[in-house]
């Protein structure tokens, strides 16, 4: 099969971190080479690297047998080259059409833009993969999952060879992924060529036809996806067998409910909440995109106004109209949105770490105790095998897995009583994920009633002892771990079983 790009030897360093090391690798036309291994494991570099995001300390890259030297993503297009980053790159004030033919819209004679022949340019683009929105829609107005679709056909727009993913289905709902897959099948059939990077193993053995894994920043392997099991990937992910990835409960739950939320309202959202949850006990509740689990989350902690309802902590009936209110509780909640919402990226590691229990670190004098705040970052960074070269380090710098690791870590502080973690694993590798699922294990072993919402159903089957099943705004149904299956649970996701 032809070879279509090459990269050899690529290096690359940044203050403190070897990113990329002597990583040679190879994509043959028409194939999807899937691009595995953790967090920090330097596979979004080595993508900024053949996407002209980033320029190499050293190496080379050859198209189609000749070397190119890329200095912009606009220097990699021109060769054939297109990216999909992880971040979003539309700009939600302009329309579909003016986001996918930016810097490339059809101008007449006077450098003004011939508005109606891009918008039947962006309809007639749209309408090859079968999508049905309006071209002068504002990106904004659009859902999430839509709008990582406009990202990738932004970029497929360029009519690239090599396409770059990176974790395109991060955002995306099930029918969207499928969706997804088919238009790369499609694409692969026309000639083009793929890389994709992603944390759902399951996924690769679904789209790629050849996995390659990089760990600490090397080339560990390439292998057929005929030839791989799932736990051979994880093996050459983390250079270690994970054994049993979600560990197993210890606890048997003979106390009372300790905490409760009675018929939690807030119309035209979510309608008569009630669960209880005993110390200890990991409670899951699932449910498809639009159930609303998070924004009762939120509506527990105060973030999003309640229009009925009670909390009850240990037989104490909590005023909880703001977040600072849960704090004081010992109620915390873990976000699923660590960049936007959870975490302070332009901070360090040590005063991520200590935002939500900063008071504990002042004196009567209001004069902060640097000694033992350095003394508890310390620790958290140990505990959670945080990888950072320093508690000084910029949190924006870190990998996902070491952010979402900080995140469970600033929630130490406050000693909670309750914790409500809200997708903790999203975009997430497999080792990282394992020693969160370990630290929850500790949270409940310590007698700490957690919360876990997911959208990964394997996830919520291997950490809950119990789950809720939400659908439009309501609990649709309850599953305690000896009647555990997918089936059930998507039933009532899906309401059809239950109330």
């Amino acid at each position: 099969m032809t070879i279509v790009l090459k990269a050899e030897n690529i290096t690359k360093r940044f203050p403190g971190v070897l990113a990329v090391d002597n990583v040679s690798m190879e994509l043959r036309k028409g194939e999807v080479l899937a691009l595995v291994g953790e967090n920090g494991a330097g596979k979004s570099t080595l993508m900024q690297i053949l996407g002209g995001a980033l320029k190499p300390d050293s190496g080379r890259l050859v198209i189609d047998g000749k070397e190119v030297i890329f200095n912009s993503p606009q220097d990699a297009i021109r060769a054939g080259v297109s990216m999909v980053f992880q971040e979003l790159s539309l700009v939600k004030s302009l329309s579909v059409a003016e986001n996918l033919f930016a810097n490339r819209q059809p101008i007449g004679r006077f450098n003004n833009i011939k508005w109606r022949e891009l918008y039947q340019e962006t309809e007639c683009f749209l309408r090859r993969f079968n999508l049905n929105i309006d071209p002068r829609c504002l990106v904004k107005h659009l859902p999430m999952g839509q709008q990582q679709i406009l990202e990738i056909l932004k970029a497929i727009s360029a009519n690239p060879k090599i396409l770059l993913l990176d974790e395109p289905t991060s955002s995306l709902t099930e029918s969207e992924i499928l969706y997804l897959f088919e238009n790369i099948r499609r694409l692969q059939e026309s000639g083009m060529s793929i890389i994709y990077i992603t944390h759902k193993l399951s996924e690769i053995f679904q789209i790629a036809n050849r996995v390659m894994v990089m760990r600490d920043g090397r080339y560990i392997g390439d292998r057929s996806i005929k030839e791989v099991t799932e736990n051979d990937l994880v093996c050459m992910m983390v250079g270690r067998q994970i054994v049993n990835l979600y560990g197993s409960t210890t606890c048997q739950f003979d106390g009372d409910e300790y905490f409760k939320v009675e018929n939690l309202t807030r119309r035209g959202m979510f309608y008569n909440i009630t669960f209880g949850l005993k110390p200890g006990e990991i409670l899951g509740i699932a449910g498809l995109v639009g159930a609303k689990r998070t924004e009762v989350a939120q509506a527990i902690i105060g973030v999003l106004p309640k229009d009925t309802g009670r909390i009850i902590l240990r037989g104490k009936n909590l005023r909880i109209n703001r977040p600072q209110d849960a704090i004081r509780e010992r109620i915390a909640y873990l976000t699923e949105d660590r960049k936007e919402l959870g975490l302070f990226l332009g901070m360090s590691v040590r005063e991520n770490l200590v935002a939500p229990s900063l008071r504990k670190y002042v004196s009567f004098l209001d004069i902060l105790d640097r000694s033992r705040i350095d003394d508890f970052s310390r620790q958290v960074v140990q505990r959670l095998a945080i990888s950072t070269p320093s508690l000084a380090k910029k949190m924006m710098y870190l990998s996902g897995g070491n952010q979402q690791k900080c995140l469970v870590g600033m929630w130490m502080g406050i000693e909670p009583e309750v914790i409500i973690f809200d997708e903790p694993t999203r975009g997430v590798d497999v080792g990282a994920r394992a020693e969160i699922y370990q630290k929850l294990r500790e949270f409940a072993d310590a007698g700490v009633g957690i919360i876990l919402i997911s959208s990964d159903l394997t996830e919520l089957i291997g950490m809950c002892d119990r789950i809720l099943v939400m659908h439009a705004g309501r609990i649709q149904g309850e599953v305690n771990r000896k009647d555990f299956s997918e089936e059930l649970i998507l039933a009532y996701a899906a309401g059809l079983a239950g109330n």
